[in-house]
């Protein structure tokens, strides 16, 4: 069977924004196909970060290396880079280390099943990514824009923007300890980091850090 490994970003923390959806269909899919997933990777940070400003990534594709990973698996090609050259930068990188990676939403591979390269891959990232790097462009526009009228309408009305973050926009420590027990549990039983994450589906990163808050 082969070795996989599942990489899932979202733009930020919290309720908002889940991983979740992204990593249930990279492990229907791993299922149907017959990969075995050695470890599951979430990242929260903005996809406008450069390369060498994500850690979680960075790891995820040491990791695939170190341990001979047959795939990568990604919902989308955006996941990877926020334009196309940070993509194409990484398939670089996966190239010349013989990783494969499976781009689910474009339905692209880097080599098909027959281990041939897929030789309209670099045109399709470089369509694809500039397309991905002009709507994000977009919703920024639209984002910046959408806040100015509030701005405007609430200083009209009010005298004040009406800005500034919520409170309990964070999860409470009860809210992760609920949703971490498990991963709690088999910490204070002394079970490495990775053993964890593929009993509990979490990333090694979040158990990490799960430890860290929680002093354990």
């Amino acid at each position: 069977m082969k070795k996989a490994v599942i990489f899932a970003r979202v733009s930020s923390e919290g309720e908002r924004q889940s991983t979740t959806r992204q990593v249930e269909d990279l492990k229907e899919y791993a299922s149907k196909n017959s990969l075995d997933v050695e470890n599951i990777y979430e990242e929260h940070i903005s996809g406008a970060k450069k390369n060498n400003e994500r850690p979680i990534l960075n790891e995820c594709l040491s990791f695939c290396v170190e341990n001979t990973i047959d795939i990568l698996l990604l919902s989308e090609l955006s996941r990877l880079g926020r334009c196309a050259d940070e993509v194409l930068a990484n398939v670089r990188f996966a190239k010349e280390n013989h990783l494969n990676i499976y781009f689910q939403k474009e339905n692209i591979f880097i080599y098909d099943k027959d281990g041939k390269e897929n030789p309209f891959l670099t045109i399709m990232v470089a369509v694809l990514g500039t397309a991905a790097s002009l709507e994000r462009e977009n919703i920024y526009y639209r984002l910046r824009s959408g806040r100015a009228q509030y701005v405007r309408k609430n200083i009209e009305e009010t005298g004040r923007s009406g800005l500034g973050r919520k409170v309990g926009y964070r999860k409470s420590q009860e809210k992760k300890m609920e949703e971490y027990k498990e991963d709690i549990k088999l910490l204070r039983q002394g079970y490495p980091y990775r053993k964890i994450a593929k009993i509990t589906g979490h990333s090694e990163s979040s158990i990490k850090r799960i430890k860290k808050e929680f002093n354990l």
